[in-house]
């Protein structure tokens, strides 16, 4: 041991990374929890099936993290997705490719390589302490809230790694927000991401199709185009191919105070042939069997295409066409951080130095969903915070080495 206490609060995902690479260095590691138990949130994650990481070329996989890809890069050269499956391996949990290229454990669940890890930890020596919130400061001391009351800890060095305020019951509240900023530390206010979007639908639409999945679709933001499925709900939209445009639709909601999510209805037609095959339906006949026998278009899809089109078109085959192939969605606002899947915003990189200590506080690192990036769903982002975990715990290791 190099006789150097370090403190981790948070033990999730990138704090147990951290406490592995500390560990193995030789340092006196301790692992604070607020919760009952460490890793919450990987659990939840695991109960249908825990994604890992993804397959997909890593020079791709890189820039998934939007304007924060260039500085989380090192970090995730570091530790690639390959590296994360063989990590993985270590523990026992082998892993497979699926269809869509995400990779899971073979058993799909995460308990048991949560099992495996924290008795690694503990075999090398880390002190792993739930039901201790960190409350603040207390001078130049880390202060808890623990089952036996107030206590400070000293530390040579801390880590945070405290997560955003997605899924708050498990862990994540967001509370670390104040105790940083009346520090001086620049944090962007947190946000929903990976999540779904509210919809003013009628009351006649939402009391028919809540809950209807919407099959076999195109849509398009800013984002891109995506095909896939995704699910009407009583507020809006929801769903995997939802959360693939969540971060578009959301920013531009903020500049422009709308947004609307464009859906191709029949993606295996063109609009040129559904204008024709519309145009040799019966006139007289009802939309819904127009669009059924011209389009293909029934149930939820063609519900949507009465409940969004303007009435004014939806006798022209022409102008019908065309709204089957880019249905706007327009959604209202983005759901509540609480039911987001992860969250964006957070310490801001720029007050983050290359080792990730914070630039107001020395001494102090940060790593995970803390800090202001955010990816899509598919295995990015547990494979930046186990990335960034590493990263800072390499950065405290040097500069106890260099400031010790």
């Amino acid at each position: 041991m190099t006789g150097k206490q370090i403190a981790i609060i948070g033990g999730g995902p990138a704090g147990l990374m951290a406490a592995e690479v500390l560990s193995l260095s030789g340092h006196a590691v301790t692992v604070y929890d607020a919760m009952p138990t460490f890793g919450r949130k990987l659990l939840l994650a695991g109960k249908s099936g825990l994604n890992i990481t993804h397959s997909e070329d890593y020079q791709r996989f890189a820039t998934r993290f939007g304007a924060a890809s260039a500085r989380l890069r090192p970090a995730l050269d570091a530790f690639t997705p390959d590296d994360v499956r063989a990590w993985a391996s270590g523990l026992g949990t082998e892993t497979f490719v699926g269809t869509s290229g995400r990779v899971f454990p073979n058993v799909m669940k995460a308990s048991p390589l949560l099992r495996s890890w924290l008795g690694r930890l503990e075999a090398q020596g880390v002190r792993l302490l739930t039901r201790h919130r960190w409350t603040g400061f207390a001078g130049d001391n880390l202060a808890f809230e623990t089952p036996n009351g107030p206590t400070t800890i000293r530390s040579n060095a801390t880590l945070l790694a405290l997560g955003g305020a997605s899924w708050p019951r498990l862990g994540s509240d967001g509370s670390w927000i104040a105790l940083l900023r009346e520090r001086g530390v620049d944090i962007h206010d947190l946000q929903p991401a990976n999540c779904g979007f509210d919809v003013d639908w009628s009351d006649v639409f939402k009391s028919r199709f809540a809950g209807a999945p919407l099959k076999s679709v195109t849509t398009t933001s800013d984002a891109g185009t995506f095909p896939g499925e995704f699910v009407v709900s009583g507020h809006g939209i929801e769903g995997s191919l939802v959360y693939a445009h969540a971060t578009a639709l959301r920013d531009r909601l903020a500049r422009q105070g709308k947004a609307s999510l464009l859906v191709d209805l029949a993606p295996g037609r063109s609009t040129e042939r559904l204008a024709k095959d519309l145009a040799r339906q019966d006139a007289k006949a009802s939309l819904s069997t127009r669009l059924r026998k011209g389009a293909g278009v029934e149930g939820v899809k063609a519900a949507l295409v009465r409940e969004l089109g303007p009435q004014s078109i939806l006798n022209d085959p022409g102008q019908l066409a065309r709204l089957i192939k880019a249905l706007p969605v327009p959604v209202v606002r983005p759901r509540p951080i609480a039911e987001a899947i992860s969250s964006a915003g957070g310490i801001g990189l720029d007050g983050v130095d290359d080792r990730f200590m914070l630039k107001a506080l020395p001494g102090l690192f940060a790593a995970g969903e803390m800090l202001d990036w955010e990816a899509p769903t598919g295995g990015y982002l547990l494979t930046a915070c186990f990335a960034t975990g590493r990263a800072a715990a390499e950065g405290i290791d040097g500069w106890l080495r260099t400031n010790g």
